[in-house]
């Protein structure tokens, strides 16, 4: 037996036994997660405190560290948190949605026979958003392998259940989601995530150039469907989630990818402390041209 299995082994008791504890519990261990990770990784506390300052200069000194200290311990949370949402029963799980707000927007959709484009930034338990609608409706997501392998298999048991149909992050996952929205169903995606070269194209997101997506606004030209944001506020203490849709609508002139990172923005501004402000959104993928270069041709 390799070093490696043994600790895959050792890990994944580990996640399993910490499924056991409350969310209440987890949440405090994962503040503590979270300020030690920023306290020791200085790469992930640059960026977090460089994108956090950018997306935010109008707060002042004393709001900037407030908010800068809560998102430390809210990142701490969403991993820590990710044991109990995967691993206990579904019907469980949704329970933790103490309120959801604009579900109308989904139902709307449905009765006309549309399909919903369902738009989850990293922003609060974006996890349970997921599980929430795979309670109710059914949702076709992208799913793509983490690079830990231990985690793999919760990570499925976590996701695939429900009525979820995951789908590769290749061709034949964009043909799932196509045939998904044809029949009138929904899909999930992230909306904030850098997609590689030649997928996206460089759009301003809270002021700086950032490799966008694509990929909603061709699917949402060749279906119909209509496009929704989503997202799962943590409430304090480990109380649950409450969830929230609101629909992504353009501005006359406004291409719905533009459209989308100004939705996505307005939408992180009402709990800017529970945003994945380490992720690098603002990435060149390899291939791509810089922006600067890109807005030259």
């Amino acid at each position: 037996m390799t070093l490696a299995t043994v600790l895959n082994s050792l890990y994944l008791f580990l996640f399993k036994q910490a499924a056991q504890l409350s969310l209440p519990t987890l949440h405090r261990l994962g503040s503590l997660l979270g300020s030690a990770t920023y306290l020791l990784s200085g790469r992930y506390a640059d960026r977090l405190h460089d994108n956090l300052q950018s997306a935010l200069p109008e707060l002042d000194e004393p709001e900037f560290r407030r908010v800068l200290r809560a998102n430390v311990e809210e990142m701490g949370k969403s991993i820590a948190e990710l044991p109990w949402v995967w691993l206990h029963p579904l019907e469980e799980v949704v329970t933790l949605v103490r309120e959801c707000h604009g579900w109308e927007l989904i139902e709307h959709a449905r009765a006309q026979g549309k399909g919903v484009i369902i738009l989850t930034p990293h922003l609060g338990c974006f996890e349970i958003s997921a599980q929430y609608l795979a309670s109710k409706i059914p949702l076709t997501v992208l799913y793509r392998p983490p690079r830990l392998a231990w985690l793999e298999p919760m990570m499925r048991q976590g996701r695939e259940r429900g009525l979820v149909e995951l789908a590769r992050t290749d061709v034949s996952g964009v043909r799932a989601m196509l045939k998904a929205l044809k029949r009138g169903q929904a899909i999930g995606l992230l909306p904030d995530q850098a997609p590689g070269n030649g997928e996206g194209e460089w759009v301003d997101f809270f002021g700086r150039p950032a490799y966008t997506m694509t990929l909603v606004e061709r699917l949402a030209t060749a279906t119909g469907a209509m496009i929704v944001m989503t997202h799962a506020e943590r409430l304090a203490a480990g109380a649950g989630y409450v969830l929230r849709f609101s629909p992504l609508e353009p501005a006359e002139g406004e291409s719905i990818t533009h459209a989308m990172n100004r939705t996505v923005e307005a939408v992180v501004r009402t709990c800017p402390e529970q945003y994945l402000w380490s992720y690098n959104r603002y990435k060149v993928p390899f291939g791509a041209l810089p922006p600067d270069v890109a807005k030259e041709l």
